[in-house]
């Protein structure tokens, strides 16, 4: 989708309608306020025309690159005919500027301008809609903020935007996933809750589930299976398009090209394979981490990864995004001028296996920029829980509505404990603010700064951060139907004594 370098090297002529081409969102903005619209818009699925949405500039380029030092001016245009509002993943505006309905701003009514108006955080950040139906029909786009580091590198850069895909309608998939226990919406992407419903107790039922899939078996969890993944989608898209006609990205020989990959999937983790290249890890969630190297790293729904690649010499380079636990796979094409580019199959000779079950990738992450050492003021456990049938997952046993929120003054440090008891694994994001892996499994650390970290079933990651704004700040899982049958409490900062 980007592709952008100090020595003008731009994306090949068939993805070009599809390419970020730095520097003229940034030039736009610079002038004034950008233009960004949520509005329709036709991509082609497999030989298929897709009607989606998607957020998009003047002239149909999706997100945003800026500059550094620049500010995130955006008039926001909802251009399609149902109320929508826009959150900006990654980052931490005012929380009036937040983007979640009725927190305290109601949705954009179709024709509705709205101003944004904040400083940004540097790094691979995205937007999307903070209603899950709408998120899975693509309302999303890459939102890229480029330090001075970024622009004095001589390096290529290249996004890679990720999301699962249905031709049925996101209400229709929903239905088929939840049985239907998603289709109350409260106005704030999370199902009505079910009053008098223990969730607590809810058991562990995978019988029932027709287009469920992917099943495995977590290691030393003896005859309990995880739940990889609950639905079988039509398609994987990157950068809007499959491996049947994959974007091929030019690149220079012999060069250096930093991927950012963005996982905008609404039930999809994936494993990023850079195939014969060697790759360095050396961002997530936007914030530097202590270079680390590989060939396949993992991320889930939310999550963001820079991987620096050198290229070699000639040649054409898959980088594949393979679905956990399944063959599924897609991806795009790194390719220097002249070389042979040959055709991809989407299904894999074997299944992915299943991501981080032991936490072991996040462990490895050593924050670059770490959070300054402090005793916590609070600390907080939350309980992730919920199952298949019926079809609901909750914090702390309850579901939005029904929550407890975690309380926090403005200033404090908070240590916060996710300890999953359910058998799938949840992204969870925080709205508003950084935090700092500290703890996974007991075992303490100076793990990676995240806005969304993995936590795994049966496992406990802890994290701190310091409490910003005061103001009431969204806390939820970010797989979409989790997050709509009501997996979502806040963080309720209160101004410092």
């Amino acid at each position: 989708m980007t592709n952008f370098t100090r020595r003008g090297f731009m994306a090949s002529a068939a993805a070009a309608c599809a390419t970020l081409q730095y520097p003229v969102p940034a030039r736009a903005a610079a002038q004034g306020a950008a233009l960004l619209s949520a509005a329709s818009r036709t991509i082609e699925v497999d030989g298929h025309a897709a009607s989606v949405w998607g957020l998009v500039r003047p002239g149909g380029g999706p997100g945003l690159i800026l500059d550094p030092g620049q500010r995130f001016r955006v008039d926001l245009t909802n251009a399609l005919d149902v109320p929508t509002i826009v959150h900006w993943h990654g980052q931490i505006p005012p929380n009036a500027q937040d983007g979640v309905p009725d927190l305290p701003l109601p949705l954009l009514a179709p024709g509705e301008v709205r101003a944004f108006d904040f400083e940004p955080l540097p790094g691979t950040h995205w937007m999307h809609s903070h209603v899950p139906e709408q998120e899975m029909r693509l309302l999303a786009a890459p939102l890229i903020v480029r330090s001075a580091e970024d622009v004095a590198a001589d390096r290529q850069e290249v996004v890679m935007f990720l999301h699962d895909f249905a031709f049925k309608t996101p209400e229709e998939v929903l239905a088929e996933i939840t049985g239907g226990t998603a289709s109350a919406h409260d106005g704030h992407g999370a199902a009505a809750p079910a009053d008098g419903m223990d969730q607590s107790a809810m058991g562990h039922d995978m019988s029932g589930m027709g287009g469920m899939s992917g099943m495995g078996e977590m290691s030393g969890m003896g005859s309990m299976a995880m739940d990889l993944n609950d639905y079988d989608w039509d398609a994987y898209l990157a950068n809007d398009r499959t491996l049947a006609d994959p974007e091929v990205v030019s690149v220079e020989r012999g060069g250096r090209v930093r991927l950012r990959i963005i996982n905008a999937a609404a039930a999809t983790v994936f494993w990023i394979d850079t195939g014969a290249l060697k790759g360095r890890l050396v961002a997530v969630d936007g914030h530097g981490v202590m270079p680390l190297d590989g060939s396949r790293f993992g991320l889930a729904m939310g999550q963001r990864l820079d991987i620096e690649l050198d290229l070699p010499g000639a040649g054409a380079w898959p980088i594949l995004a393979l679905r956990e636990g399944a063959r599924e796979r897609t991806g795009l094409i790194l390719a220097s001028t002249g070389a042979t580019v040959n055709r991809i199959d989407a299904l894999g000779s074997e299944a992915a296996p299943a991501f981080d079950t032991d936490l072991a990738q996040e462990a490895r992450l050593l924050a670059r920029d770490p959070l300054a050492g402090r005793p916590a003021d609070r600390k907080r456990m939350l309980m992730l829980g919920g199952g298949m049938s019926p079809y609901l997952w909750t914090i702390d046993g309850a579901t939005w509505g029904n929550h407890a929120p975690v309380e926090v003054s403005s200033g404090e440090r908070l240590e916060l404990a996710f300890h999953n008891m359910s058998m799938m694994g949840h992204p969870m994001h925080l709205h508003g603010h950084s935090f700092q892996v500290v703890e996974i499994n007991g075992r303490r650390l100076s793990g990676a700064l995240r806005d969304t970290v993995y936590v795994p079933p049966m496992a406990m990651v802890t994290v701190a951060l310091d409490a910003g704004e005061a103001a009431r700040w969204m806390l939820h899982c970010h797989h979409m139907p989790h997050l709509a049958t009501g997996m979502m409490t806040e963080l309720a900062v209160a101004p410092a004594a």
